[in-house]
């Protein structure tokens, strides 16, 4: 005889905050509902978790049929659980943040999603649901991160200047960074590998490439290191 529960469950969804980066604007993916509530609204991707499947396989389940994206770098950020946030039911959303490269991918909005696309975090439309609230949380997450943990590589491409990363750091932060001292910072560290090649930037001279050494900042990592900028 199946077990009766004395008290009314609330439903379990999951929600997605992607970042990427453009060289010059940090961008979050949105979706435009094609189903009620909020139809034709922008909204963060994402849907209910089914019974059989974990929280982060329903997360990567829903980017994948809503954006078409796979592959990328996801962590669980904070649970939201308003009684009032979803207009149907009683709803709580466990919310991740992703990190990709744009270029890296080609978004598709399908089943729910009638359209997927990137906007400057400057230039969000309204959302909806308490979805830009979602995304406040997960800038301050992103912006705090990045200050002692190398996560900013997920969004530049495998090859990439001390310019670009420069870039990077200021359009998450929010704020102009001195030159000099990032690069000498960043340098000290050691982590990042000089390539035999240049990339020229609009009409200065070609720098220098680099990539990152995700194996020595694991080796380092398990010995206390923070990567602190």
């Amino acid at each position: 005889m199946p077990h009766t529960y004395q008290y009314a469950r609330a439903a379990l969804t999951v929600d997605c905050v992607v970042f990427g980066f453009d060289d010059g604007d940090l961008q979050v993916l949105l979706i435009r509902r094609g189903l009620p509530p909020f139809k034709d609204k922008w909204a963060l991707p994402g849907g209910f978790v089914r019974v059989e499947e974990t929280l982060d396989n329903a997360a990567r389940r829903e980017l994948a049929e809503e954006t078409g994206l796979r592959e990328v770098f996801l962590e669980q950020l904070y649970t939201f659980g308003t009684v009032r946030r979803d207009p149907r039911e009683r709803v709580v959303s466990v919310a991740y943040y992703a990190l990709t490269k744009p270029t890296d991918h080609t978004t598709v909005a399908a089943t729910d999603a009638a359209e997927a696309q990137w906007f400057p975090v400057t230039q969000i439309p309204a959302l909806a649901f308490d979805h830009a609230d979602i995304l406040a949380t997960a800038l301050i997450r992103l912006r705090g991160k990045l200050t002692y943990q190398p996560i900013g590589f997920e969004l530049l491409p495998p090859k990439f200047t001390l310019s670009q990363l420069q870039r990077l750091y200021e359009a998450v932060l929010g704020t102009d960074i001195d030159k000099r001292n990032f690069r000498k910072k960043v340098l000290s560290y050691e982590l990042l590998i000089p390539l035999k090649e240049t990339h020229r930037e609009g009409a200065h001279r070609p720098a220098q490439l680099f990539s990152f050494d995700p194996v020595k900042y694991e080796r380092l990592k398990k010995k206390g290191f923070l990567f602190e900028i």
